[in-house]
């Protein structure tokens, strides 16, 4: 799969996830560092939406801004999670419920 990663800030935990995403046989097609969290939210969903990346993992101290910032991006739907490993491993081992895609089609 290909995945934009963006984060705010380069720290020992994002460095994993970026392992741990490569490691799983991902492809990580935009690495984004030490950019203003806006920006990262921005660029990642622009990959995503672009079809650059088939998904997006955004990373910030909080994690709140850089969602706000990547749901702005028209088609793009990020949620907030706070532990690395159990997002990584939902994200990589769940796939998509169609009906609950076709209801946020009709939401939104």
């Amino acid at each position: 799969m290909r995945i934009a990663f963006g984060t705010d800030e380069r720290t020992a935990v994002t460095d994993e996830m970026v392992a741990t995403l490569e490691r799983t046989g991902h492809e990580v097609v935009l690495r984004l560092e030490d950019e203003p969290w806006p920006d990262v939210g921005r660029r990642v969903g622009e990959a995503v939406s672009g079809g650059d990346a088939e998904r997006g993992v955004v990373c910030c101290w909080t994690g709140t801004g850089v969602s706000i910032a990547a749901n702005k991006v028209a088609g793009v739907r990020a949620a907030l999670c706070t532990d690395a490993a159990e997002v990584l491993d939902a994200f990589l081992t769940t796939d998509p419920d169609e009906g609950e895609a076709q209801t946020i089609a009709r939401v939104g």
